[in-house]
C-alpha cells in the first residue's frame, strides 16, 4: 500500500508539473468502494488523508472502524432518502445533480447545524448510464444551490467515459473546466474553484486539464 500510495502521489506531481501547476493544488481522494476497513486503515497509515465512498450505507461501518482523522467524500450518486445520513457521515458531497436532492441535503444540513461543501455532478459526455446534469442545466442548479442556506457549492464533478486511451477523454475534462470557469467568473472572491475529475485510468490527463480533486481506487488499492 505504501508503495502504491507513493507511486500515485508521484504521478500526480509529474502531471501537475507538466501543466505548470503546484502538485499541492491537487487533492488525492482514495476511493474505498469494495475495500474493507483494514485496507482503508492501511491507506491512512501510508499517508492518505481524503477518502471517498460511492454508497452511503457502505461507508458508515468503514467510517466508524477507521475512526477520526481522514476526511470522507461522497463521490457516488446520492438518493434523496439518504441525505440526512450522508450529511452526518461525509464532510464533502460530490454528486448533487438535482434540485430535489440539493433541497434534501440543505434541510439535513440545517438540522445538523453545519454548512456542507458540495459539487454539482455534470454528465459532460451525455452517457445514458451515468448520473449527472446535462451541461445546459448546470448554471440554473448552481444558482439555486447558492441560494440554499446550508450548502456551499465549491465546484463541479464529472465521471468521464471509460477509455483505453485517456487522451480520448481529454475533451470531457477540458469542457468541465471551461464550464467551471464561466460559472466562476460571475462569483465574488475565490469561490467555486474545485474540479473533481479523473480516476485511476485517466487522472493524469484530468490534472493536465485542471483537476483539483482526483478520485483514485484501483491504482491505490490494487
Amino acid at each position: 500500500m505504501e508503495e502504491r500510495y507513493r507511486a500515485v502521489v508521484q504521478r500526480i506531481a509529474h502531471a501537475a508539473e507538466r501543466a505548470g501547476r503546484d502538485p499541492a493544488s491537487v487533492r488525492l481522494i482514495g476511493v474505498t468502494k469494495g475495500r474493507d476497513a483494514a485496507q482503508v486503515r492501511e491507506a491512512v497509515v501510508a499517508g492518505l488523508r481524503d477518502l471517498g465512498e460511492n454508497r452511503v450505507q457502505e461507508a458508515v461501518p468503514k467510517i466508524e472502524a477507521v475512526g477520526p482523522g481522514p476526511l470522507w467524500h461522497l463521490v457516488g450518486h446520492l438518493q434523496r432518502n439518504k441525505a440526512r445520513l450522508a450529511v452526518g457521515q461525509f464532510q464533502v458531497i460530490h454528486s448533487l445533480d438535482s434540485l430535489r436532492i440539493a433541497e434534501a441535503v440543505d434541510r439535513a444540513a440545517g438540522e445538523a447545524g453545519r454548512r456542507v461543501p458540495v459539487l454539482i455532478e455534470v454528465n459532460v459526455a451525455g452517457e445514458a448510464t451515468k448520473y449527472g446534469l446535462a451541461p445546459g442545466a448546470v448554471g440554473d442548479l448552481v444558482e439555486k444551490v447558492r441560494a440554499c442556506g446550508f450548502l456551499d457549492p465549491i465546484g463541479l464533478m464529472t465521471v468521464a467515459p471509460i477509455a483505453n486511451d485517456p487522451e480520448t477523454v481529454r475533451p470531457v475534462f477540458r469542457e468541465l473546466r471551461a464550464m467551471r470557469d464561466r460559472l466562476r467568473a460571475g462569483m465574488a472572491g475565490g469561490a467555486f474553484r474545485e474540479l473533481s475529475m479523473g480516476m485511476s485510468g485517466d487522472f493524469e490527463v484530468a490534472i493536465e486539464e485542471g483537476a483539483t480533486m482526483v478520485r483514485i481506487g484501483r491504482a491505490l488499492f490494487g
